[in-house]
């Protein structure tokens, strides 16, 4: 049960676990004001894992915030200023969140929000221009702080108020991170959250994932976009297999199934956990098996054993209650052209998107 709903706050927090969001919160904390820490959670970021670890050693209260098929939305219809380097639609992103976060105001009783944004951070979201685009899209600009770099922006209504004491705020720039880590030294922190959020959009071989999926599924869902990025990927055409590289992958395998799916496992042998998904066309049986001599490829035992004694490996195929087994000699040589998917795609794809788009 979440037992701040019915709790008071002054502030909400955008909360990413990363050093700056901590630090914003803390820094307005030191005013004697409460602040609760929202957590946002979609396939592609979020640590709600780590939240009691935050709250022991950092000192705040946080709470994770589910908002997988609203971003997944934003990102399906077309984020407003693009992606960057890779698919990540950076200011999109914020805007998202803020415009989530504010409609949270009322729930706790809080006054504002504040963010950890230092203008001149980062390249695409925190630009001066981009930071007033993102406020006047969420339409946040009358309650929203950015407490690390509040003394290079205009004074927010919170601080002509009095409710906020502008001279305790910051007046950070750029891409130094020398303040942050004096800061934290201050507060006592003895681990330091790395610069980055983790978000894989940002990563080469993650947005690959997501763009082989978007260039056969016209409209994936969350669970699509969380399954896409567990362990191994192999596409051949429309064909989707996914497996565990380790066993937390394949728990994560497990996680995503759903009815439609065929599950592959090695039987008799420790390997991958792998699972078939239905994209544009169904799986016939020849498919199948051809993804099972690749998944028993991965079982070391299993591929040894075989070349040892030539016997087939049995691998259970299994859809919803329904189950049978079949013999395959582990292989990736094999019928279909399995292929992971390439970093080359993801430049490609937005090149055609932005033709279409003309």
């Amino acid at each position: 049960m979440n037992n701040t709903v019915n709790k008071k706050y002054d502030a909400l927090a955008l909360l990413s676990g990363g050093l700056d969001s901590i630090l914003a919160m803390r820094t307005v904390m030191d005013q004697g004001l409460s602040v609760l820490g929202l957590h946002y959670v979609t396939p592609f970021f979020g640590k709600a894992h780590l939240i009691p670890f935050w709250k022991d050693h950092y000192g705040i209260e946080v709470v994770a915030v589910d908002i997988c098929q609203q971003y997944v939305d934003m990102m399906l219809d077309g984020p407003s200023q693009g992606y960057g380097k890779w698919l990540n639609p950076c200011i999109d992103c914020k805007i998202t969140m803020l415009s989530h976060a504010v409609e949270l105001l009322t729930e706790y009783e809080a006054e504002f929000l504040i963010s950890g944004e230092v203008v001149g951070q980062r390249p695409m979201s925190q630009r001066e221009d981009a930071l007033n685009l993102i406020t006047k899209r969420a339409v946040v600009r009358d309650v929203l702080l950015r407490p690390l770099c509040a003394k290079k922006l205009p004074s927010t209504p919170m601080e002509a108020s009095g409710l906020v004491d502008r001279e305790k705020l910051h007046d950070w720039y750029g891409r130094g991170r020398k303040e942050q880590y004096k800061l934290a030294a201050h507060y006592g922190f003895t681990e330091i959250p790395t610069p980055a959020g983790g978000c894989c959009l940002t990563e080469a071989n993650g947005a690959a994932r997501f763009v082989q999926l978007l260039i056969h599924k016209t409209r994936p869902t969350p669970n699509d976009f969380a399954l896409a990025r567990v362990g191994r990927q192999y596409w051949a055409g429309s064909h989707w297999l996914t497996f565990g590289r380790t066993a937390a992958d394949n728990a994560q395998v497990e996680a995503c199934l759903q009815s439609s799916d065929s599950t592959l496992k090695v039987q008799g042998f420790p390997g991958p956990l792998a699972v078939c998904r239905p994209v544009a066309e169904e799986w016939d049986a020849k498919a199948i098996e051809d993804a099972a001599a690749l998944v028993a490829s991965y079982s070391t035992k299993a591929r040894k054993h075989a070349e040892k004694t030539g016997e087939h490996i049995t691998v259970r195929v299994q859809c919803g209650e329904e189950w049978h087994d079949i013999n395959v000699m582990p292989s990736r040589d094999n019928l279909l052209d399995w292929t992971e998917p390439k970093p080359e795609i993801v430049k490609a794809w937005k090149k055609d998107l932005l033709e279409a788009d003309r």
